[in-house]
């Protein structure tokens, strides 16, 4: 398996992930807080694909799909075209209602232009540094696996929500 084949694979969980958590969700559910602090489903899997979509444009040198197939406007939400959630407040991230199919369909998108990305790449890729804020400076093939990782997480929180709102349920 080549480096392509193999991140592409990793990449492909998460909208199938995201899938799972979602399926079945009222609008309410996708927005209920477990504790005042908690983030719910929706921030969290709007948060992931903003932070995906936002870091691929990035290290492709792209324009975010947010922006560019017009999912801000579909999303309304009040913050700037560059916000993904990073460092939000509580208020912020009550903020974030949305529908599972709206959630659904960025994500997909955000998939799309990640897995046409990722099709090109080779291993000598992996090496380039493209931040050098960092010490070591971070390379392509860490930033990647660094996004990914980070998905999964918040797929994981997401899943764990889900849980205890269906147990709720009764």
């Amino acid at each position: 398996m080549n480096v392509s084949a193999l991140l592409t694979d990793a990449y492909a969980r998460v909208p199938e992930e995201a899938q799972q958590v979602l399926d079945g969700l009222t609008d309410d559910e996708l927005t209920a807080r477990i504790d005042p602090a908690a983030n719910p489903i929706a921030w969290l899997v709007w948060h992931l694909a903003r932070g995906e979509d936002a870091q691929i444009a990035d290290v492709a040198g792209s324009e975010q799909v947010w922006t560019s197939a017009g999912w801000q406007e579909r999303f309304g939400l009040p913050f700037g075209p560059g916000d993904t959630g990073y460092g939000h407040t509580s208020d912020q991230v009550a903020q974030v209602r949305a529908p599972a199919d709206l959630l659904t369909g960025y994500l997909d998108a955000v998939h799309r232009r990640t897995s046409e990305y990722l099709a090109g790449l080779t291993e000598a890729d992996l090496d380039r540094v493209v931040d050098e804020a960092w010490d070591p400076p971070v390379t392509l093939g860490v930033r990647l696996v660094s996004i990914v990782a980070d998905d999964l997480e918040h797929l994981g929180q997401a899943a764990y929500v889900r849980g205890i709102l269906l147990r709720a349920r009764g």
